[in-house]
């Protein structure tokens, strides 16, 4: 589990690294001919039939190296473009001007924003850019992790993989033609019953670096990590899987707090590099912890949807449920990281 010493080398399949991503957003494209749109000039990916003038069109940016998150998670029922920066690092406003453009639609066009502070502002300065061009734009921001407060590259909480829920209501609340103003508000309280926090067992290598980002004994974990490798609560020795679980569990149950009798989707999400036996297991823990506590687990997710390049790891994330939010996570959705 350690990492390899600050000079070496990883091995990666690599062409030019600074190629990396638009390469890899070709493939997606190629991949999805028929469901997915690739415009390289701006690092987008796009649904095909984007944007339709009965539905708001959802949008994220967000760096590179977290995927499937985001340019994965586009198609119906879902995002309707993503447009990615370089690993670990915001998309030009530029690109997001040009994204939102090419994606107004006259219900208007709602950006979901991880609270990085490289994400606000070059968001921000595309919002107002393109209202200044007469698009109806909103905002909504995802900060769901519970590790750490104004760490690196953050003032206030940091957004995590709690992201995929507020992609997955949006996605599904636009296709049935809710307005701007009501996707807003939806998304706004998605993000306020959502809490995450992960753990790293390694570090992660940028292509452009070609070292970790940094290293780990071979007994430490960081607890709290964040999906750039920022630093967690604090670095300690490994300990058992239940144990650790069992640390994050009452740190995100504690946090909202998450009650006796309420109903909760559950995310165990690889960091990339963990197996997927080692996620259930992790799983089967947290499950049966929240029944104990009187939390029922009603939706399950376990696999990954948040990355960070290939960091052995994990996050966990719940979410407190209600009526519409179960009927919105269950509608339909069809996405480029499909596995049959």
């Amino acid at each position: 589990m350690a990492d390899t010493a600050g000079t070496a080398t990883v091995k990666k399949f690599v062409n030019d690294p600074h190629e990396f991503v638009p390469e890899m957003l070709k493939g997606i494209a190629l991949a999805n001919p028929n469901m997915l749109r690739y415009v390289p000039d701006y690092n987008l990916i796009m649904r095909a039939d984007a944007p339709r003038d009965d539905k708001v069109s959802i949008v994220q940016g967000s760096g590179s190296g977290h995927e499937p998150a985001h340019v994965m998670a586009v198609g119906p029922g879902m995002l309707d473009a993503a447009c990615p920066g370089d690993v670990f690092s915001a998309p030009p406003t530029d690109y997001i001007l040009e994204t939102t453009k090419l994606l107004a639609s006259p219900k208007g066009v709602i950006h979901i924003v991880n609270n990085y502070t490289g994400d606000r502002m070059a968001f921000d300065m595309g919002r107002e850019l393109a209202e200044a061009e007469g698009i109806k734009v909103a905002t909504v921001m995802v900060d769901d992790d519970v590790s750490v407060k104004d760490s690196t590259f953050t003032v206030g909480r940091r957004g995590v993989a709690g992201n995929f829920f507020v992609i997955k209501a949006l996605g599904a609340a636009s296709e049935r033609g809710d307005d701007l103003e009501s996707l807003v508000q939806l998304g706004q309280r998605v993000n306020s019953v959502t809490r995450s926090m992960g753990v790293a067992l390694s570090s992660c290598t940028p292509p452009a670096k070609g070292t970790p980002l940094f290293e780990l004994g071979a007994d430490e974990i960081e607890m709290g990590v964040g999906i750039h490798g920022e630093p967690g609560r604090r670095r300690e020795k490994i300990r058992s899987a239940n144990e650790i679980a069992d640390e994050m569990l009452e740190a995100i149950v504690s946090d909202l707090p998450y009650e006796s009798g309420d109903e909760v989707a559950v995310m165990v999400n690889g960091l990339g590099g963990t197996p997927i036996s080692e996620l259930f297991l992790l799983y089967g823990h947290v499950h049966e912890t929240l029944e104990q506590r009187g939390i029922k687990p009603v939706r399950s997710y376990v696999g990954e949807y948040c990355t960070s390049l290939e960091m052995a790891g994990m996050s966990l994330t719940l979410v407190r449920l209600d009526d519409e939010l179960k009927e919105l996570l269950s509608a339909p959705a069809q996405i480029a990281a499909r596995i049959f």
